[in-house]
């Protein structure tokens, strides 16, 4: 099977799909919470990548402005070695502030066709692993990082996510099958989600993106054929009208509210299918980038839990 499913296949899997759905978290998960915030929220590192900022003063500021958890880039944590910092020593700071690592963004190959990149990739990955393992983070970006093929294999890549699932067993840490809108192949929900189902791991997942659903044209009802089980995080965002879909690139991201995005509907859809999980807001906008970087950080909690209470309403 290559990157496009057959027929008989996408019915198959659509099946397994609306299997999964019936499947959700329990309800004594959501109970703990307000009802108009069934949600947590995290601190996708970019959002502030243009200040420039270690990433221990991005932990400060995270705490501030109100955030639950964060989501790191291994660069900045490569920063923070190279400059003699202790990951250990940065995950007790973490902790000090009431803040989890949900989650990172790593690029690691993993999942190319040539067979020496990719097994280095696997070691990248496991390098990256035990980066965040060191931080008490629970997660790892899985990307379709290095993919050149259109024509992929989804039962091959199934197969590879198999592999890096396996190394997460053993170092704590769970790799999130995760789709980019803008490439040629594993840029819908529906790919991603067969990657998950076809790995067979109990424990393999998927990282959503409210842009990449818009830019890979997923359509954000599909995500009620998953369960809750099967996503942590959810990379949070919105979107202008201009430009078009098909123009539209990451740096275009706005806060939650302020764009076009089926907000209320598409979390109104989570909370239905039992998700609890983190919205992890991130942006890449460079007029964010040029501003004071607690402002920005409380600018996006705020209007994410707006969003999210205005669903909820």
């Amino acid at each position: 099977m290559n990157g496009k499913l057959s027929r008989r296949e996408a019915l198959v899997s659509a099946g397994a799909l609306v299997a999964a759905g019936l499947s959700t978290r329990p309800a004594a998960a959501q109970s703990e919470r307000p009802k108009d915030e069934p949600f947590r929220y995290c601190l996708n590192t970019s959002t502030l990548r243009g200040q420039k900022l270690p990433i221990s003063d991005e932990v400060d500021i995270a705490a501030k402005a109100g955030f639950h958890a964060m989501e790191p880039w291994i660069s900045e944590l490569d920063a923070h070695v190279k400059g003699g910092g202790s990951l250990k020593d940065l995950g007790k700071k973490l902790a000090d502030h009431n803040l989890t690592v949900e989650s990172a963004i790593g690029f690691a190959p993993w999942i190319v066709d040539d067979d020496a990149q990719r097994a280095k990739g696997v070691e990248q990955m496991k390098r990256e692993m035990d980066m965040v393992a060191q931080l008490g983070g629970k997660r790892i970006a899985a990307p379709p990082a290095g993919n050149q093929n259109a024509n992929l294999d989804l039962r091959k890549a199934a197969e590879r996510y198999r592999v890096i699932l396996e190394v997460g067993d053993q170092t704590g840490v769970v790799p999130e099958m995760e789709f980019w809108g803008p490439v040629k192949v594993i840029n819908t929900l529906a790919e991603a989600a067969f990657i998950a189902i076809q790995s067979g791991h109990p424990k393999a997942c998927i990282l959503a993106d409210i842009y990449h659903m818009y830019k890979g044209g997923s359509g954000h009802d599909s995500v009620r054929l998953l369960s809750g089980n099967a996503i942590h995080v959810i990379h949070t965002n919105d979107y202008p009208a201009d430009p078009p879909r098909e123009a539209i690139k990451d740096e275009h991201r706005v806060y939650p509210g302020d764009g076009i995005a089926p907000l209320t509907t598409f979390f109104r859809t989570l909370k239905e299918i039992g998700f609890s999980g983190y919205l992890s807001v991130e942006l890449f906008n460079r007029e964010y980038w040029k501003q004071d970087a607690l402002e920005v950080a409380k600018t996006a909690v705020e209007k994410t839990r707006a969003a999210v209470k205005k669903a909820f309403a």
